[in-house]
């Protein structure tokens, strides 16, 4: 069977290496994958992750039994309602769950029903509504876009001036339409896990937890990136911990949005920030966190594919999640400037000889 994987970041290429294991598996496309991939997969680089229509032919012209929309834009956009439109199989939610990650306010509003533990929040559709709120908040304070903003549309305020200056930036266009709306919430004090599940519409079975490390530089210093890391598992969510989570987390909203018509399937992560007074969620998001698919999937002993093809056919209770004892740890090495301006084009050497160590891979993000 020939499979589609939509991406072309360190978490494709993580995908892609383990759904290789199936012997089922023939050829994996990549639209568009990076250098890296490459050696795995069948890139397409002509194919944006955001060209739905292109995506859809391709895999119909190329009779594709399977496909993984792996980034957060191609959900948000209907990538997987697509897919399933043309007869193809695919791993991930439709265009309405995804909007679980797509709008904050969404997200927000979906914890409020359920009484899923959050941050205190307020919504404003206007910015002279959300200054006038700044003038009487206490600071920090956390100021979010609604929609997706590459990573880049959640500011923690810690003055009023950081705080006017992040909503001027955000709704005064800097992200489009992204910030036409933003969440102003409490600032909360604790320590930072993820916690990522299966789910087939009804069922979650939870992953191990992990932990990212954003700031660029050592001792969490510097400007936050995409990520610089991960490890699992993160020992603030041990293994017997992880059903209670999921039960506080991730399935209150799989209930919601069965009863909504649109049951979720695919990964849902849910950034949890663990209190004095507990666990609560930061965000959602709607597929596997990078950088944190690569420790989780190094851990994984199960066949991914068997995996995502019961999220589909809603047999996720079938399935017991095999999972190896060893820690994971992911460093992210990247060019000297990130994530500002940064040299690019420089041959990255050594790769061959890191691959060939016990239990190391080498994940490849932005190569050609």
């Amino acid at each position: 069977m020939d499979l589609l994987v939509v991406g072309g970041g360190g978490r494709e290429h993580a995908i892609i290496k383990k759904l290789k294991e199936n012997p089922v598996v023939e050829t994996i496309y990549a639209l568009p994958g990076n250098g890296g991939i490459a050696a795995d997969a069948v890139c397409v680089p002509e194919i944006g992750a955001t060209e739905i229509g292109a995506i859809v032919d391709f895999a119909v012209s190329h009779a594709v039994g399977f496909a993984v929309v792996a980034p957060d834009d191609p959900l948000a956009l209907g990538c997987v309602d697509a897919l399933h439109a043309a007869g193809i199989p695919c791993f991930g939610p439709d265009a309405r769950a995804a909007r679980i990650e797509s709008s904050k306010v969404f997200a927000k509003d979906l914890m409020k029903k359920y009484h899923i533990p959050t941050a205190q929040y307020e919504v404003f559709d206007t910015s002279a509504a959300a200054l006038a709120y700044l003038k009487t908040a206490s600071f920090p304070i956390v100021i979010k876009a609604d929609g997706l903003a590459a990573g880049k549309g959640v500011v923690v305020a810690q003055t009023k001036e950081e705080a006017l200056e992040a909503l001027n930036q955000i709704m005064g266009g800097v992200f489009g339409a992204a910030g036409s709306r933003v969440v102003i919430e409490e600032f909360l004090v604790g320590e930072e896990v993820s916690l990522l599940a299966f789910c087939d519409g009804k069922t979650a079975l939870p992953l191990p937890s992990a932990q990212d490390h954003k700031a660029v530089f050592d001792g969490d210093t510097g400007p936050n990136t995409g990520g610089m890391g991960a490890y699992s598992p993160a020992p603030i969510v041990p293994d017997a911990e992880l059903e209670k989570m999921a039960d506080i987390a991730i399935r209150p909203i799989l209930a919601e949005m069965a009863r909504q018509g649109h049951p979720f399937t695919g990964i849902l992560y849910a950034g949890l920030m663990m209190t004095k007074d507990g666990p609560k969620v930061l965000e959602y998001n709607v597929r596997f966190g990078d950088p944190e698919c690569e420790p989780l999937l190094m851990r994984l002993e199960s066949d991914l594919l068997e995996i995502m093809d019961a999220c589909i056919d809603g047999r996720l209770d079938e399935v017991k999640l095999s999972i190896r004892p060893e820690s994971a740890l992911g460093v992210v090495i990247a060019a000297e400037g990130y994530p500002g301006s940064y040299p690019k084009g420089m041959e990255i050497k050594g790769i061959d000889a890191v691959d060939a160590l016990p239990d190391t891979k080498v994940f490849q993000a932005g190569t050609k």
